[in-house]
């Protein structure tokens, strides 16, 4: 397939890498992680053999498929047709060409019993068995008889690949940004994260061309890839890693929420809480409710400062083919950058301000203030004076606007104009 590139435009980069199988190993991850090479070519490619152990566990022999479908044999009807949707088929499916009869066939087939017109996402990466997924209300529907089970899939001794950009900045203190790439056709729980990740780095090159820190970036398969790339990068991480951000389901526009990191008082959970300040419909979840790979960033022995940061984390649509482009919009896109955009800047203006001044300084003689004193003057510029009495070095400024109380994007505006004045530095 040939690769085409839209320049910034996020939801045209996940509509285009949609259709395509995408697993734990083999062509369909491997064509979305140079997919995203061309966005941005600093993205470097890391392999995994087959075999090899990473911690507990072992990366899994590659898996391709070319094909899958189950007929009847008397009708010459065709049900789950991978050609027609690559859910149709239990990911990691073994290889199968038999004829059987329906009730061997049924212990086959997956469903979503609770959501009976919708096609479920299925895996069995670790334990070799064959199978099809498709509807309840489908299942039902099948005639009794004898069926031409066909799977196209084969495995073998190959890699597994993960992709890493480095953008070094003067500090080598690092922000870190995660995302997996593994899932077929689902667009907020595979392809939001990852594009929303590409926009992210995008944004710091184009508007920080001497970033003060280093910003790293992953794409990878869930679990076993953010494991691998631990072991691989181990003490880099733990020494220079000061906030982190898993990326997932980030592209509805339902409302926002975050998984805060194991303890709970990071820089991320600061940086989270200040950035969805004053925001509708924002949840937090604790530790306990993880459910990607911020459970190994976040780990014991591993225990970086990271937070996994999603729009609608438990919503219907979850695992089934219902995932689509009706949950996952522009704007809901859009507003997931404008966070980190605002996150980032904070970064790159003033992490930890502080005050040039003893007392306060005179703002009105560099018009700052107003210059007449009336009631009602000062709380005009109430949150530039607090931002001002916060300011010692030592709080970060995620901590003091969100104890000023005020949107993260109003509160840095008014940073930046007092670094511009050499009010704080």
């Amino acid at each position: 397939m040939k690769i085409k590139i839209k320049k910034n435009q996020m939801l045209d980069w996940a509509k285009e890498l949609f259709p395509i199988c995408r697993s734990l190993t083999g062509k369909g991850i491997q064509f979305s992680l140079r997919y995203f090479q061309k966005i941005n070519p600093e993205f470097k490619l890391l392999e995994f053999k087959s075999g090899s152990k990473v911690y507990d566990w072992e990366i899994p022999l590659e898996w391709n498929i070319k094909n899958a479908y189950f007929r009847h044999i008397k009708t010459k009807k065709k049900y789950c047709d991978f050609a027609k949707n690559n859910l149709h088929v239990l990911g990691y499916s073994a290889p199968i060409k038999k004829i059987l009869n329906k009730k061997d066939l049924i212990n086959h087939i997956f469903t979503q019993k609770g959501q009976p017109n919708s096609i479920p996402y299925v895996t069995s990466y670790y334990n070799k068995r064959w199978g099809f997924c498709m509807t309840e209300n489908q299942k039902k529907k099948l005639p009794e008889g004898k069926y031409f089970a066909h799977i196209d899939s084969n495995f073998k001794k190959g890699k597994m690949e993960i992709s890493e950009a480095i953008l070094k900045g003067k500090l080598r203190k690092e922000i870190f940004f995660s995302s997996y790439l593994c899932h077929p056709s689902m667009a907020n729980n595979e392809l939001s994260g990852p594009v929303l990740l590409n926009a992210i780095m995008l944004f710091i090159k184009k508007n920080f061309k001497n970033n003060l820190y280093t910003y790293r970036f992953v794409l990878l398969p869930e679990t076993i890839g953010s494991i691998a790339y631990i072991s691989k990068r181990f003490n880099l991480l733990k020494k220079n890693t000061i906030c982190g951000f898993n990326l997932t389901c980030v592209g509805d526009e339902r409302g926002y929420s975050y998984v805060e990191s194991r303890k709970g008082n990071s820089l991320a959970d600061k940086a989270m809480e200040a950035a969805l300040k004053k925001f509708k419909k924002v949840k937090k979840y604790s530790f306990l409710n993880r459910g990607s790979d911020e459970r190994q960033y976040c780990s014991p022995k591993v225990d970086l400062p990271l937070v996994a940061f999603s729009k609608s984390r438990d919503y219907p649509e979850y695992h089934t083919d219902k995932d689509n482009f009706k949950v996952v919009t522009k704007k809901g896109l859009d507003d997931s950058l404008k966070v980190f955009k605002n996150i980032i800047n904070v970064f790159e203006t003033s992490l930890y301000p502080k005050t040039n001044f003893i007392c306060e300084p005179n703002m009105g003689k560099r018009n700052l203030y107003p210059t007449i004193s009336q009631k009602g003057n000062y709380e005009k510029i109430r949150t530039r004076m607090n931002i001002i009495a916060n300011s010692d070095g030592k709080k970060n400024f995620f901590e003091i606007s969100s104890d000023i109380g005020e949107k993260l994007e109003k509160t840095l505006n008014e940073l930046k104009i007092l670094k511009k004045n050499k009010i704080i530095f």
